[in-house]
């Protein structure tokens, strides 16, 4: 028996690990090279070009999909929760938390649900989904502890949790509107 139940699954799961390399591996260089942005008067716009990237990614999917009005209000619903967020947080390294971890719970609650779809048990994905992004997160945090120029910041274990829960439960809310329309269809 092969070790993933598709391709699709083995795909997520290595976006999975690369987004985690990438997280793992800024840990030494992110507070000087955030120190070296804001400096130069970048860290914002930078930022701020990083969401309209992940936006211009989520937009095209959505395009690609065809979305009926039920899901245009969920993804509309779910981008406004995340721009008040992003408004409100205080810093753009506060706001990484929540593109990161977000990405990482989708990758990983997408190859949990590929999984199951193929037959091989997965109880409750997006649960777990949510428990293994915050434990990648509070792994991170925990590496931050024992390096010189970072700190371990309880806040962040939380923001990577809160993240991994918006991200899911917007998949999930997602999901529900693309299954309800396609339920409702005419014969």
């Amino acid at each position: 028996m092969s070790l993933f139940a598709s391709r699709r699954e083995r795909r997520l799961w290595l976006w999975t690990l690369a987004v985690v390399t990438a997280i793992y591996s800024t840990l030494g260089l992110a507070r000087t090279l955030a120190g070296h942005l804001r400096t130069h008067g970048m860290l914002e716009t930078l930022f701020l070009i990083s969401f309209i990237l992940v936006g211009a990614v989520i937009l095209a999917y959505g395009l690609k999909v065809r979305p009926g009005g039920l899901e245009i209000g969920v993804a509309l619903g779910v981008a406004a929760v995340y721009i008040l967020i992003f408004v409100r947080m205080a810093t753009p390294e506060e706001r990484t938390h929540l593109i990161e971890y977000g990405v990482v719970s989708v990758f990983i609650y997408e190859a949990l649900k590929e999984r199951a779809s193929h037959g091989r048990r997965v109880p409750v994905p997006a649960l777990l989904a949510i428990v293994a992004a915050s434990l990648i997160g509070l792994i991170d945090e925990n590496i931050q502890a024992f390096l010189p120029n970072r700190a371990y910041d309880p806040r962040d274990i939380l923001f990577n949790f809160l993240a991994a829960l918006m991200a899911v439960a917007a998949s999930m809310a997602l999901s529900y509107a693309r299954r309800w329309r396609f339920r409702n269809l005419p014969d």
